[in-house]
């Protein structure tokens, strides 16, 4: 229909995208991540463990080194003194015990990296699935209103950020801090005096780094915004490449994408340059503290407050203070990228959703009588009936006005009018793929809405005219229909819609794999497998949506042969333009602007002379 809901975005001719939203809830959504791996809680506690054991086996070496240096020093002056000179029985005890406590060190990291890799893949995991299972309970309405590329990008790029600097930032976070603690405590124990002049200037780096991240946080939000649009772009150009090149508009293409990319440019390289500033400040800051440290060392120990190789422990210890200060800058920034990604999946999984259950469950209410019944889809005959449906895909915008009709059961009926009449969309009430605004449709006097969404499907085929094929050999996508059916009945449903003969000519018949767009057979090909996918379902009502609109006059002929065998002993709705195909319907509903305004057999809308009749006679009068 021409009222559906726009979609957001742009297609690959038309205007850029709309300007980036604000940055939203940064705390909400970081909050909601959490609560999403409280599922993994015990496996975070043994990350926690022995990353703090990390830490501390790897703090307590730059003491122990200092010891060594000491050593050293002592031993030279002892030697310069006359005396025995170095201990090389205390120094290597000293250097035996500083290499156990890096080797711990590094066992403890290894297996603390183990766990954090398998909780960030198990979340992977976790949220594509859930995402996966989401897009199956969305409404029609929501794929109306988004581009492919905006749920694509949800289920690729947001979950790979998310995983990367999860598996990253989750890491650093919990090493950075313990760091941070153990540091000051052993810098503390070293002297006051020289941890109070360090800790002067790293107030500074603090400021200038909170600076950095508040103003990089929106370009952050704006570059997987982007992200996705480029990704929505790139996929509408690749299925459409051939319309493009033939209506010459790759030049209006490109112009497209550039603006997009564009945007994405400049807000990609805002986000990475000012993540790029936090190094060097913080490497400028580190620097005077060395400076600092140093001068002030040297003094105390002339005056003999501190020892030589204490003063090479705390430069280490400055210099290990300003590391996990600088990871914290950088975690704070890969937690902007998080956010982002978090908040767009969440929104995603939070959309809502189709009713997918009926109330009911096993009791059906019958709509005449107002009575529960106990009722399954396979007991039900195929009769169809609309009873002043009122719909409209928004609210303010009504397309169906009151439609009313009664379909008998095994009976043809043809739904026939000008483009935008409604025709497509009767048949999507009926399948449930939207809900009607007022009235009801009904299945042998039972409402749609009483039924189970899967359970009422499994009573229609569908042919549409837009064929779907997946990638797979011809036998699978035939036996979509019905898994279970034999390979005797597949080649039976492909023979009854025509489609033998040239499936048995392809390069490997039957298991000839078809590419991604199959686009390895031709337009009709295709037509034919979806039809002969639907004669092999079997199921109690047929839809037809222009199903023939892509062969040839010859082989449309032959499959209205195989279909009007198909058809009989159920009830078959069949949409077309072509209205020589639909003389021989039991019933015809004549639509125009959401209404029936004419309804009969071919006869007898002929003999009414009207609407039916000017379109019949258009299509054959320059015949």
């Amino acid at each position: 229909m021409s009222d559906r809901p726009a979609r957001r975005g742009h297609g690959p001719m038309g205007p850029g995208p709309v300007v980036g939203e604000k940055a939203k809830n940064f705390k909400g959504s970081i909050k909601k991540l959490f609560i999403y791996l409280a599922k993994y809680k015990f496996a975070f506690l043994f990350v926690i463990i022995f990353a703090i054991g990390s830490t501390i086996f790897s703090i307590i070496g730059p003491t122990i080194l200092g010891n060594a240096t000491t050593s050293i020093y002592n031993g030279l002056m002892s030697k310069i003194s006359g005396g025995s000179g170095i201990d090389f029985g205390e120094l290597g005890g000293i250097l035996l015990t500083l290499g156990g406590l890096y080797v711990t060190s590094a066992v403890f990291s290894f297996i603390q990296g183990f766990i954090t890799s398998g909780i960030s893949q198990k979340m992977t995991y976790r949220m594509r699935r859930e995402i996966s299972e989401k897009i199956n309970r969305l409404p029609m309405n929501y794929y109306d209103t988004k581009t492919h590329g905006e749920i694509l990008s949800r289920v690729t790029n947001d979950v790979d950020t998310l995983s990367q600097s999860l598996n990253q930032s989750m890491t650093q976070l919990i090493t950075s801090v313990a760091t941070v603690i153990g540091v000051l405590v052993m810098m503390l124990r070293i002297s006051v005096l020289m941890t109070v002049v360090a800790l002067i200037i790293m107030p500074i780096s603090v400021v200038m780094v909170s600076l950095i991240v508040k103003k990089s946080q929106k370009y952050f939000k704006q570059q997987q915004e982007y992200l996705g649009h480029i990704n929505g772009q790139v996929e509408e150009v690749f299925g459409g490449h051939n319309v493009i090149k033939a209506f010459n508009k790759e030049e209006d293409t490109l112009r497209v994408f550039r603006d997009t990319n564009e945007i994405l440019y400049h807000s990609a390289w805002k986000s990475q340059f000012l993540s790029g500033m936090m190094q060097p400040i913080m490497s400028f800051v580190g620097n005077l503290s060395y400076v600092a440290v140093s001068i002030l060392g040297g003094y105390l120990a002339l005056v003999g407050t501190i020892e030589v190789g204490q003063i090479q422990s705390f430069i280490q210890y400055v210099r290990s203070f300003n590391q996990p200060i600088a990871q914290l800058a950088q975690v704070a920034n890969m937690l902007q990228s998080t956010a982002a990604a978090a908040e767009r999946i969440f929104e995603f999984l939070d959309e809502e959703e189709e009713e997918q259950f009926s109330s009911h469950h096993a009791k059906v209410r019958d709509y005449l009588t107002g009575m529960d019944r106990d009722v399954r889809i396979p007991e039900l005959e195929g009769r169809v009936t609309f009873d002043h449906v009122k719909f409209g895909y928004l609210p303010d915008k009504i397309i169906v006005h009151d439609f009313s009709a009664k379909v008998k059961f095994g009976q043809k009926i043809a739904i026939v009018g000008p483009t935008g009449a409604g025709k497509t969309t009767m048949i999507k009430l009926l399948m449930r793929f939207y809900d009607v605004n007022d009235g009801a449709v009904l299945i042998d006097d039972y409402n749609v809405k009483d039924f189970d969404r899967s359970e009422l499907r499994e009573m229609f085929g569908m042919v549409l005219q837009d064929t779907w094929l997946f990638h797979g050999t011809i036998r699978e996508n035939i036996r979509y229909g019905r898994l279970d059916a034999t390979n005797d009945e597949v080649v039976a449903a492909a023979k009854a819609a025509h489609a033998h003969h040239f499936i048995s000519a392809l390069p490997g018949g039957y298991d000839m794999v078809l590419d991604e767009e199959a686009s390895n057979i031709s337009q009709g090909q295709k037509q034919l497998l979806t039809i002969a996918r639907a004669i092999l379902a079997n199921n109690r009502i047929l839809i037809l949506d222009e199903a023939t609109s892509s062969v040839d006059t010859r082989t449309e002929q032959r499959i209205q042969k195989a279909m009007n065998n198909l058809m009989k002993g159920r009830t078959s709705f069949v949409i077309a333009h072509r209205l020589s195909t639909i003389r021989d319907a039991d019933l015809i509903l004549v639509m125009k602007d959401g209404d029936i305004i004419e309804q009969g057999n071919h006869d007898q809308l002929m003999a009414q002379n009207g609407f039916y009749a000017q379109l019949y006679l258009s299509q054959f009068e320059q015949g």
